[in-house]
Formats: C-alpha cells, structure tokens, sequence
C-alpha cells in the first residue's frame, strides 16, 4: 500500500531517505543538517557547471532532490568560477548556522553520495570539469565508498541493480 497514494513520491522518499541515511553514515545523525548539507553542496556544484551538464546531472537526481537542486536556479548566471578555496569557504559559510563541522567533510560526504547514486559516467562528466583540487577531494570520497554488495544497508532493486532515481 501507497504511503502517499502515489507512487512516485513514495519512491522519491524511499530513495532520498537513502541518500540521507549514506550522508548520516559519514556526518552523524542529524537528518536535518544532512539535508542541509546535501542541498548546499548540490546547488554549488550546479551553480559551476556548465548549463547542459548541471541538465544532466539534475536528471539522475531523486525528485525531491532535484527540486532542492534546482532551487533559486539562475541558468544566466552558468557557469560562475570554480576556486576550491573559495567553494569550501562558501559551503562552510552557508552551513554556518548548523552544528559545527568540516566544510571539506561536508563536501567528501556529498561527492561520494553523488558517486554511489549516480551513474559513473555522469560522474566522471562532473569531475572533468572540476578544478584538480575538487577532483582529487572526489576521488578520495569514492575510494572509500563500500561497495553495495559489501553494505546491508543499502537497498537494491529487483534483480540486484542499484537504485539510482526517483
């Protein structure tokens, strides 16, 4: 039985809740901050691509995470600068009234949920265009992800696929 009466938002929950859940894993058990966390990052990270891939990276995200994704979107404004420095500043400075915590942990924790979840070539897309401090601080997040079939608390689809979207 539907808990919303429709099935689309009852996956769109089900698989955010599992990108939250990784992000807890990795930042603790505040839903709220990793919610936070999730939408800040996100939204830097698309308000740097350029328009056509921040497209198709939106494209691969769960409903309701593309709607926190395209939030306050200013396509005219694409892409603005990427400056390392000045994204790890800008994500601790929008996470600043959260709890206290590293903004390049936010980020790590971020890009590897991003790595479990979305296709790898869609992935290896983004980080092409990232400078090679940001990409490095990627694939760090992705070497240690544990792969599905090592984590019973990820969830698969029938016949063994990994979810990806709703």
């Amino acid at each position: 039985m539907s808990a919303t009466g429709l099935d689309v938002f009852d996956k769109t929950l089900q698989t955010t809740n599992v990108w939250l859940n990784d992000l807890m894993e990795e930042l603790g058990p505040d839903r709220q901050l990793c919610w936070k966390v999730l939408s800040t990052v996100l939204q830097m990270l698309r308000d740097r691509l350029p328009l056509g891939l921040a497209a198709h990276l939106g494209a691969e995200l769960p409903v309701l995470v593309r709607g926190a994704y395209y939030d306050q979107f200013e396509p005219a404004r694409q892409p603005s600068d990427w400056d390392w420095d000045e994204f790890v500043i800008e994500v601790a400075d929008r996470l600043s009234d959260a709890r206290l915590m590293d903004a390049n942990d936010a980020v790590r924790s971020v890009f590897a949920t991003l790595s479990r979840h979305v296709s790898r070539g869609q992935v290896a897309k983004v980080q092409a265009t990232l400078p090679e401090k940001l990409r490095t601080m990627w694939r760090s997040a992705e070497a240690r992800i544990v792969p599905p079939d090592q984590s019973a608390a990820r969830t698969t689809a029938p016949g063994g696929a990994h979810s990806q979207t709703a």
